[in-house]
């Protein structure tokens, strides 16, 4: 998650939080333009079938940025311009963090870390499965009748990311 904060730091400090102006909508895709990037390239032979030079992981630092960016536009409502500071997105980011690391703790505990004997390339599908969720909750309106909303969908692929990211790097 170190990692993830600097880049997202890193990023501010370039573009300031230009990225208010993005609906929750636009977020969703851009985690899919990830989630299936990952997907191709697992699918092709790993980071060498990377045209650009870009890989599996950078792909997964960015579905968790941009799922904790999409937390904070839930949160926020998106705007037309960049409202907010750097510092309040830096507060802001790191409350989702905590938000989603109490979400992992407990779900690890009661799933009794099954995630460590489950592949990447897993990980990826269930990311996948969850942004079809999530656009058809978005297609509702975000009304559902017995299911979790957007929030706990973008949790749920951010500790994904997480799971992946640690599997990749240990």
């Amino acid at each position: 998650m170190e990692r993830c904060r600097s880049l997202f730091v890193k990023k501010l400090h370039d573009y300031q939080p230009a990225w208010r102006v993005l609906r929750p909508s636009s977020l969703t895709d851009q985690i899919y333009i990830k989630a299936k990037r990952i997907r191709e390239l697992q699918m092709l032979g790993g980071d060498k079938a990377s045209a650009v030079g870009e890989g599996i992981l950078p792909e997964f630092i960015g579905i968790i940025n941009y799922g904790i960016i999409g937390l904070i536009q839930l949160e926020l409502c998106p705007t037309c311009s960049a409202d907010i500071t750097v510092q309040q997105a830096i507060e802001m980011y790191d409350r989702h963090v905590a938000r989603i690391r109490s979400l992992l703790i407990a779900k690890n505990h009661d799933y009794g870390e099954a995630w460590r004997d489950m592949r990447v390339s897993s990980y990826v599908d269930l990311i996948l499965m969850k942004i079809l969720r999530t656009k058809q909750i978005e297609n509702l309106g975000g009304a559902t009748l017995v299911s979790e909303g957007i929030d706990a969908n973008y949790m749920d692929m951010v500790n994904y990311s997480v799971f992946a990211i640690i599997k990749l790097t240990e």
